[in-house]
């Protein structure tokens, strides 16, 4: 069973535009935030994982792809790790919740799209909790699905 957990949130539209809102979002563990600007939608960006970082995804713009696996061992992961795979888009305002000790990997849908991240660690916390695995282990980017069921 997994950990990954996705808050559902609410879009709000009429006459003076739309309004969206994750009001069953809890901020606690939030540390900063940053932005992912997807210029290209052929570029696949991970896998990145943290032992002790917890992270959220939000897409502001367009739509992503978000891989995630929970790794059994930092310095040799096993090849067969069944990854999540999540579809993110701009028109669906949810917000997918990691917790630490997960491995994420990200594909842009659409050139130009953005997504929001926060993390539960400071900036320089997070630069010596960091891994980083090949981005073809774990998901088929052409299909946009895990490898291994």
């Amino acid at each position: 069973m997994s950990d990954i957990k996705v808050v559902e949130g609410e879009i709000f539209t009429d006459y003076r535009g739309v309004i969206s809102s994750l009001n069953g979002f809890d901020f606690e563990g939030v540390e900063r935030f940053y932005f992912i600007h997807h210029p290209d939608a052929n570029v696949v960006r991970g896998w990145h994982a943290h032992q002790f970082e917890k992270k959220w995804f939000y897409c502001v713009k367009g739509a992503f792809t978000i891989g995630l696996v929970k790794i059994d061992d930092w310095e040799r992961p096993s090849v067969d790790l069944k990854a999540e795979v999540f579809h993110l888009l701009e028109g669906r305002s949810e917000i997918v919740c990691v917790p630490e000790g997960y491995g994420n990997c990200i594909k842009a849908e659409e050139p130009g799209a953005v997504l929001l991240v926060f993390s539960g660690k400071r900036y320089e916390e997070a630069l010596v909790d960091s891994w980083r695995y090949d981005k073809d282990l774990w998901v088929d980017w052409e299909k946009g699905e895990a490898r291994f069921k």
